[in-house]
């Protein structure tokens, strides 16, 4: 497991400091991010705490997962690299394995 932390279900108006606040009791926190919409700025609902050990990561989800925080409940666990993105299903061009456009006639 690594020390980085997903927690998901975030409040909108949480802040990094707030986030930082919640997980400090569990150990020393390395880093804060809460995810923010990037053309509007505002939250996107979660974030990510990055704990100094595995072990102080592994306290801070068994704590916190379930737990509510102004009302709505957090999903707190080990955070997954992310999946690379592909064009498949994406918008565009191309014809992919189709082959060339035929005639009508």
């Amino acid at each position: 497991m690594g020390s980085k932390i997903y927690v998901g279900g975030l409040p909108y108006a949480t802040t990094e400091s707030q986030l930082d606040d919640l997980f400090a009791p569990h150990g020393t926190v390395e880093s804060v991010r809460v995810i923010t919409d990037k053309v509007t700025g505002q939250s996107r609902g979660f974030g990510f705490v990055e704990m100094s050990t595995d072990e102080e990561a592994k306290a801070a989800i068994t704590a916190l997962n379930e737990t509510q925080l102004n009302g709505r409940t957090l999903t707190v666990n080990e955070a997954k690299p992310q999946e690379p993105r592909s064009a498949v299903g994406s918008f565009g061009g191309g014809r992919g394995d189709r082959g060339e456009r035929r005639a009508r006639w």
